[in-house]
């Protein structure tokens, strides 16, 4: 199971999404008095004159939810290799979800500051928007090995 190349393109996908877990800050929104903090704990909102930087928690998102959910069916799509084709639906479907999250949080991004504040906000990402979408290209690069992999068993199979 490790030594095919997906295994490993699985495995750094999950490890990037899982550092998320950690707090990373996906981005902000920085006004003229108060700031909002967006990680996969919710979104929070501090003052811009607080020297100890102490967050207020917002709202609760499930986003937390949606990561370890994501998490998990990586790993099941992982584990999946002796049924190939089902892995190769696991991998197709993950690759939408995936795409799907990043054009959500993308518009997130862009919306967000009007819904949040009256005031001007500017946007800023952290580094746990860096490792969202890094994550994405290993899951695309999975994809190609699993249907590689699927490919060379059915020519293997005609041969029979």
């Amino acid at each position: 199971m490790i030594q095919r190349i997906q295994s490993i393109y699985y495995i750094l996908a999950m490890i990037c999404l899982s550092l998320l877990l950690s707090g990373m800050e996906i981005f902000r929104f920085v006004g003229s008095k108060t700031y909002y903090v967006f990680s996969a704990f919710g979104l929070e909102s501090g003052n811009v004159n607080d020297p100890q930087g102490n967050l207020q928690p917002l709202s609760k998102m499930p986003f937390f939810l949606t990561l370890i959910s994501f998490i998990l069916f990586i790993f099941i799509a992982l584990m999946g290799y002796k049924n190939l084709t089902r892995q190769f639906k696991l991998a197709r479907t993950i690759f939408f979800i995936y795409l799907l999250l990043i054009v959500s949080l993308v518009i997130f991004a862009i919306m967000g500051g009007g819904m949040l504040s009256t005031d001007e906000t500017k946007r800023e990402l952290g580094l746990g928007f860096l490792f969202f979408v890094l994550g994405f290209p290993f899951c695309f690069l999975a994809q190609l090995g699993i249907k590689r992999d699927k490919k060379l068993l059915d020519s293997l199979n005609r041969l029979r």
